[in-house]
């Protein structure tokens, strides 16, 4: 998984792409697949792995893993109401996967 550098704008975002696949236009967006909070500490991006290694491992994340367009990469923002930080993994996925992934997951 690549970590974007820290900002509240991610660099490996991109705008939505629509693709013809066989013959059939397909659109492909980043989409927020997993989000959880961290507390103030030190070095967040430290304590952030263990969160991030259980969603990588449990059956949604192996799921992007497979399903998504490119690899899957995390952003941290800044959290105002709790002076902590919020993390986002985002993937590129197809309209298809996308619609399975909310269905399946609510996210």
């Amino acid at each position: 998984m690549a970590k974007a550098p820290y900002s509240d704008a991610p660099t490996h975002w991109q705008p939505e792409l629509t693709k013809i696949v066989d013959g059939q236009p397909v659109l492909f967006c980043d989409v927020c697949v997993h989000e959880f909070g961290m507390g103030d500490v030190e070095d967040p991006d430290i304590y952030a792995a263990g969160p991030l290694w259980e969603w990588q491992q449990s059956q949604s994340g192996q799921w992007v893993t497979t399903h998504a367009v490119e690899k899957p990469y995390w952003i941290r923002a800044v959290d105002y109401t709790t002076y902590g930080h919020r993390y986002r993994i985002m993937a590129r996925l197809s309209e298809q996967d996308r619609t399975f992934f909310k269905l399946k997951w609510g996210k």
